[in-house]
C-alpha cells in the first residue's frame, strides 16, 4: 500500500481539527450502552451455570463443558459478525437494534429455564444471548472508531465506554448476590431480568438518538474493500494484534486463577467480593489518568507506562504469602490501574489507524479481530492455567504444600510477568512504527 501524499495528509489533519471535541453530554450518551454489555456478562457465565446446577440440580460437569464450546464458538463467529456489519454498514442501526433483541431475549430466557429440558434450553439461551452481545459490542465498538473527531479525543471516547462497562461489572458483581439474600436465587434473578430488559432498551435507544446527533465516518467509495488474508497481512495490523494477543493473554491468567490464589494463597476467601470491588474501582478511577497520559505522551507510550505498573504489580504479587491481606489489596488496586489502561488505549490505537488507513470500510472487521483475540487469550487461560496447576497435585480444597504454593504463586503471577513483559518490549521495540501508525505492508 502507498503512503498518501503530504498534501493529503495535511488535509486529513485539517479536517481532524475541524472535527472539534466531544462533549460530557455526548460521551454519556455513547457511553451509556456498555453498562448494560458488560452487566449481562456475569450473570451469564458466573451465575447462570450455578442457577441451573443449585435450582434445577444439573450436573455441573455438563453444564461447564456446554459453557466451554460455546464460549469457543462465540470466539469463532466474531470474525463473520464483523464481516456482516461490514456489509450492512449502511443499516448499522437495524443491525444494533437486532443484536440488542437476541441479546434480551437469551438473557431472559436463561434465567426462565424449560423445565422439561433444562440443559438445551440452557445451551440455546446462552447461544442467543451471547451472540446478541457479540453483535452489539462489535458495531458499538466500531460507532467508536467512526466518530469523526480528532485523535486526541479517541482515548476520552474508549476510556467512557470502559468506566461505563466497569461501572456495570461492579453492579453486576453485588446486585444478584444481595438480592438473594433478600429473596432467594429464584425470585432474584426474576427481579435481575425485569430490571434488565428496560436498561437494554433505554441504553440503546441513547445510542441510536447519538449516532443521529453525531458525524461518523463512512467508507470511501474509491478505496476498495479487502479480504481478510489482504486485511491481515498488512505489518501494522500484525504488530498491532500480535502485541495486544499477548498482553491479553497475560492478564486473562490471573483472571482466571483469582479466586484459587486468594482461597489457597492467602486464606482469605470471605475478602474474595472485597478485593474484586478494589480492582473493578481502580479502573473505573483510572480512565481520565489514562486519557491524560495519552494526551501527554502519546497513546503508546501510555500503554507502555500500564505494560510496567502491572509487571512490577505482579512481581510484588508473587511474593505474597498466607495473610498478606493489605498488601493483596494494594496489588489489586495497581492492577486495576494497569487494566484501565488495557480497556481505553488498545481500541484508540486502532482507532487512529482506521483513520489514517482510510480503512472505515473494514472496522466492523477490525474491531471483530479485537473481540476474537480477547475471547481466544481467556479460552486458552482457562485451558492452559488450571490443567498446569493439575500436573502439580493440585486440586480445590486439599492441603497447600510448600510447592503448591510457589507453583500457584509462578502460574497466576509469575507468568503474566514475564509475558507482559514480551508485549513491553515489543512495544518499546517497534514504538516508532506504531506510534507513527504507517500502513506499509
Amino acid at each position: 500500500m502507498t503512503p498518501r501524499s503530504s498534501g493529503i495528509e495535511t488535509t486529513h489533519r485539517q479536517e481532524e481539527d475541524d472535527a472539534g471535541s466531544v462533549t460530557l453530554s455526548s460521551l454519556a450518551t455513547y457511553g451509556a450502552m456498555a453498562f448494560p454489555l458488560a452487566f449481562a456478562g456475569l450473570p451469564i457465565y458466573l451465575h447462570a451455570p450455578d442457577f441451573y446446577a443449585v435450582t434445577l440440580q444439573q450436573p455441573v460437569a455438563t453444564l461447564g463443558a456446554i459453557l466451554l464450546f460455546l464460549r469457543l464458538f462465540d470466539a469463532v463467529q466474531d470474525p463473520f459478525i464483523g464481516s456482516l456489519s461490514d456489509r450492512f454498514h449502511h443499516v448499522r442501526g437495524a443491525v444494533l437494534a437486532f443484536g440488542a433483541m437476541m441479546l434480551g431475549a437469551g438473557f431472559w430466557m436463561l434465567f426462565h429455564p424449560l423445565e422439561a429440558a433444562p440443559l438445551v434450553w440452557f445451551a440455546a439461551s446462552v447461544l442467543i444471548c451471547t451472540t446478541g452481545f457479540s453483535i452489539v459490542t462489535i458495531n458499538y465498538q466500531t460507532l467508536g472508531g467512526l466518530w469523526k473527531i480528532s485523535a486526541s479525543n479517541r482515548t476520552p471516547v474508549t476510556a467512557a465506554r470502559e468506566g461505563f462497562g466497569l461501572a456495570g461489572l461492579l453492579v453486576a458483581s453485588v446486585l444478584p448476590a444481595a438480592l438473594a439474600t433478600l429473596t432467594g436465587l429464584e425470585t432474584a434473578f426474576l427481579y435481575v431480568t425485569l430490571g434488565y430488559l428496560p436498561l437494554l432498551a433505554v441504553s440503546l435507544w441513547l445510542l441510536l438518538r447519538w449516532m443521529r446527533s453525531v458525524s461518523l465516518e463512512t467508507p470511501q467509495t474509491d478505496t476498495p474493500v479487502m479480504g481478510w488474508w489482504a486485511l491481515l497481512r498488512n505489518r501494522w495490523r500484525r504488530l498491532f494484534f500480535g502485541l495486544l494477543f499477548l498482553n491479553i493473554f497475560a492478564s486473562a491468567i490471573p483472571a482466571v486463577l483469582v479466586m484459587v490464589f486468594i482461597r489457597d494463597r492467602l486464606g482469605a476467601e470471605s475478602y474474595t467480593g472485597l478485593f474484586l470491588l478494589v480492582y473493578f474501582l481502580s479502573g473505573v478511577i483510572s480512565m481520565p489518568l489514562w486519557t491524560r497520559l495519552a494526551r501527554s505522551f502519546g497513546k503508546v507510550r501510555a500503554w507502555q507506562i500500564s505494560l510496567a505498573v502491572a509487571i512490577l504489580t505482579f512481581c510484588w504479587a508473587a511474593l505474597l504469602q498466607e495473610g498478606d491481606l493489605i498488601a493483596y489489596g494494594l496489588v489489586c488496586a495497581l492492577s486495576g490501574l494497569a487494566l484501565g489502561a488495557d480497556l481505553a488505549l488498545p481500541p484508540a490505537i486502532l482507532a487512529d489507524h482506521i483513520d489514517e488507513d482510510r480503512r472505515q470500510g473494514e472496522a466492523s472487521r477490525l474491531f471483530a479481530v479485537m473481540a476474537f483475540l480477547s475471547k481466544s487469550a481467556l479460552a486458552l487461560a482457562t485451558g492452559i492455567a488450571l490443567p498446569l496447576l493439575g500436573l502439580f497435585g493440585y486440586q480445590p480444597g486439599i492441603e497447600m504444600t510448600a510447592e503448591l504454593n510457589f507453583m500457584l504463586s509462578v502460574t497466576y503471577a509469575a507468568l503474566p510477568c514475564v509475558l507482559k513483559l514480551f508485549a513491553l518490549c515489543g512495544l518499546l521495540l517497534y514504538e516508532k512504527d506504531l506510534a507513527l501508525n504507517r500502513s506499509a505492508v
